[in-house]
């Protein structure tokens, strides 16, 4: 009888092994299961980013301070938004000025999302987002442009428009915030100006033409410049040459007076050698190598010559 009763405690306790692991296994699996559900549905909100949560294609709310979030498993869904400015490149466009010249206009945009929920209900994606912006940029820089001739528009010092950048930044802001698009142009700035190929050698032809013309007049402009302080340096040289003849003329007479003195007061002391220096004076002047003259006897010339001094 005991013999009995301990086989069917082994076969109950063989029975109830499997059970208990094959119950420990499954557990296992859910809680595996569980585990990757929940970690599926837990997503991180960075800095520089908005986290949308949709509910059956409904918004149901927009993550952006940073941290960790979690959402309906099978149920919600979660897409990203950038929070940091986007770099735009505008396409290339051709634009008539005013004096009906054709240009190319490149610019670039900096723009950011200001209220995701407004830019997914108006735009919905980021593409949209940006196709907008373009056709405003282009809407409102053709219209500005078209105001102005083209040398206004090429040179600073012609043009009256102002800060063209800042005007097409707020103009553009303006139609988005009015349709609502939740967006903001942070800045618009025009990268570069062409021509067509076909209105380039024309228009580079009158550039030099100009310049040229610029370079004459300068030179116009310092020949006559020139004129003017040599005609200032002459009269300048002129007056202090008359100046100075004038105190010459000043100085000699005083000197000859002052000579004059001394020669009046050296001759009252010896009237004969006075005499006598002024006959060899006069010698000076009437004769010369080729001089004939002819004296009487009785000449003061002709006893000096003679050597009659007595």
């Amino acid at each position: 009888m005991t013999n009995f009763q301990d086989d069917q405690n082994v076969i109950s306790l063989k029975d109830k092994l499997p059970t208990k692991w094959f119950r420990f296994f499954i557990g296992g699996v859910i809680g595996l299961v569980l585990l990757v559900i929940a970690l599926t549905n837990v997503y991180i909100v960075h800095e520089n980013e908005y986290k949308v949560v949709r509910q059956f294609g409904e918004i149901v709310r927009i993550d952006q301070t940073p941290g960790l979030r979690f959402k309906i498993p099978f149920i919600q869904s979660v897409t990203s938004l950038p929070k940091a400015q986007i770099f735009y490149d505008v396409a290339e466009a051709e634009i008539n000025t005013k004096d009906k010249k054709r240009i190319l206009v490149n610019h670039y945009a900096i723009w950011e999302i200001t209220n995701p929920k407004e830019m997914i209900q108006n735009a919905r994606t980021l593409e949209n987002a940006e196709s907008k912006m373009d056709e405003f940029i282009f809407s409102i820089v053709r219209t500005e442009l078209g105001q102005l001739n083209y040398d206004e528009i090429i040179n600073d010092e012609k043009s009256s428009r102002g800060s063209l950048n800042d005007e097409v930044t707020a103009k553009v802001n303006d139609l988005l915030q009015k349709d609502s698009y939740g967006i903001r142009v942070v800045d618009v700035r025009l990268k570069r100006i062409d021509l067509p190929e076909e209105n380039e050698q024309s228009v580079y032809k009158r550039m030099i033409s100009e310049r040229e013309s610029k370079a004459q007049e300068y030179l116009s402009m310092g020949d006559a410049q020139k004129q003017r302080i040599i005609a200032q340096t002459d009269r300048e040289v002129k007056e202090m040459l008359a100046k100075a003849q004038a105190d010459a003329e000043r100085i000699r007479a005083a000197g000859e007076q002052e000579a004059a003195r001394i020669y009046n007061e050296t001759f009252a002391k010896d009237p004969e050698f006075y005499s006598f220096y002024r006959t060899l004076e006069s010698y000076k002047t009437t004769i010369g190598e080729d001089t004939v003259v002819i004296l009487p006897a009785n000449s003061p010339y002709a006893k000096w010559l003679l050597g009659q001094t007595r």
